[in-house]
């Protein structure tokens, strides 16, 4: 009786045991079962269920054969996984820094490249280096434009700052506006019923414009419709403004000044005038040549610079000193006269010779003799017309050769080096650059823009458009 009482005894105590070791298991399971929740949702982002929601104590008991996990819940992370994706999340972060301090200092040194042109500009000591890099031009993509209202001999050009509106007149006296992105007339007019010696009847003479310029804001487009008038233009809506009285010749040439609405002219009675047109009024004449002007232009300073045709002689006008410079070097008549910068300018003649120079010297720096070729007679090709990218060392000239030249102004403006020689047909009357110099516009005749006494047969009336190719890592012509 006494060993069956304490059989009895020792199963109750052995019973209890197993529940008590059954309930620390199931709390185990639990509170392991929660952490990997945990784990798990600190990876996938997913809401975290409290431990409220899984069974514990005991209620794990009577449903411990209940409880299932799957493979993810039951793989825990380890040291080593935990250090690794520590390390992403670290490196991800430098990265997004780093790249939002690149992008700042960058926009920075942008900002700043940009200020230290706009300043050298501004005082006339911006050097661009460009025309090295030009190795060629687009034969395949040349652009020829032509119009019947502009059949005759084409004389002048006018781009607009943005390159994408151009302005052509010619020998008949009606003036095109081009879009440049589809290469089509948007609009033109007629200059004349604004001939002031027809409305009179004085002389019964035809318009045809042969010289234009375009103010750099885009509000006035000045004309010389051969006569002695300059007419105003409003290049957006193509409305006649005003008309200028005061030359005593034919206008033979017109320039703003860059940056400002007032306006320079050059005309046969050898006199440059001074217009401005935010008042619509003259200002003054400059005196000094002794034939007719030709050529002129003009930057951002107060001062002008003409060529005085058959008097052979280059003057820079200093308009708020009251003074003038004189620069003798041609052998025969000047045609035209441009501005590299505010120290050194280019001009070309009757004689063949394309001369570089500085306003610092009298005599020219550098002159390439004959640099269109000779005609059959021996006589020199006459130089028709240059132009220029501002503030570079890239200069382009033209002739009845049959050749459009571009030149380099290299060894710091004292030479001058011919790069490359672009085939065309006829006079070449204008030529202008866009601001970049990618891009070259011819205005191109059978005859010259200022008489009758040659023609070319073979020649095109027509404007031409020249993409030129240029090498970001050519320099001094090799890459």
């Amino acid at each position: 009786m006494s060993s069956s009482f304490f059989l009895k005894k020792e199963s109750k105590i052995n019973k209890k045991r197993k529940q008590t070791l059954e309930v620390k298991k199931a709390g185990k399971l639990s509170k392991k079962f929660s952490n990997e929740a945990k784990v798990s949702s600190s990876k996938d982002d997913e809401e975290i269920a409290s431990d409220d929601e899984y069974p514990s104590g005991n209620e794990a008991i009577g449903n411990n054969n209940n409880l299932t996990f799957s493979s993810d819940e039951a793989e825990e992370e380890t040291p080593q996984d935990k250090r690794l994706r520590l390390a992403k999340q670290y490196l991800e972060e430098i990265e997004k820094q780093e790249l939002e301090k690149a992008k700042d200092r960058q926009l920075h040194d942008q900002v700043s490249q940009r200020l230290q042109t706009e300043y050298l500009d501004s005082v006339g000591k911006l050097r661009k280096n460009i025309a090295a890099s030009i190795y060629g031009y687009d034969v395949e993509n040349v652009v020829k434009l032509k119009h019947k209202k502009q059949h005759l001999t084409l004389c002048s050009l006018a781009l607009a700052p943005d390159g994408q509106i151009l302005f052509s007149g010619g020998k008949t006296q009606y003036v095109l506006k081009w879009n440049l992105k589809n290469n089509r007339v948007v609009g033109m007019f007629n200059v004349e019923p604004y001939n002031e010696d027809i409305n009179k009847g004085v002389l019964k003479r035809r318009s045809h414009v042969i010289a234009m310029c375009i103010s750099s804001d885009m509000r006035y487009l000045a004309l010389a419709d051969n006569g002695k008038t300059i007419q105003i233009w409003c290049p957006k809506e193509l409305k006649h403004l005003k008309t200028f009285h005061g030359h005593r010749d034919v206008v033979t040439c017109l320039v703003f000044r860059k940056d400002t609405h007032e306006l320079y002219s050059g005309s046969n009675d050898r006199s440059v005038k001074i217009w401005s047109l935010d008042e619509m009024a003259y200002v003054e004449s400059l005196f000094g040549h002794q034939a007719g002007v030709t050529g002129i232009d003009a930057l951002t300073r107060e001062r002008a610079i003409s060529s005085g045709g058959p008097d052979c002689s280059l003057r820079i006008w200093k308009i708020t000193e009251e003074s003038q410079l004189v620069y003798n070097g041609h052998q025969d008549r000047i045609e035209s006269v441009k501005f590299l910068n505010d120290e050194n300018f280019i001009s070309s003649g009757m004689d063949g010779s394309l001369c570089l120079w500085s306003a610092l010297k009298k005599k020219s720096l550098h002159t390439e003799f004959l640099s269109h070729g000779q005609q059959a007679n021996g006589d020199a090709n006459w130089l028709t017309a240059i132009a220029c990218v501002v503030n570079t060392d890239l200069i382009a000239s033209g002739s009845c050769d049959g050749f459009i030249r571009l030149w380099q102004a290299s060894d710091h403006y004292r030479k001058l080096k011919q790069i490359l020689k672009i085939p065309v047909e006829g006079f070449v009357n204008s030529l202008t650059f866009n601001q970049e110099g990618t891009r070259l516009f011819a205005a191109l005749g059978q005859e010259h823009r200022l008489g009758r006494w040659l023609r070319l047969a073979e020649g095109k009336n027509q404007i031409v458009i020249i993409d030129l190719l240029r090498n970001q890592t050519r320099k001094d012509g090799n890459k």
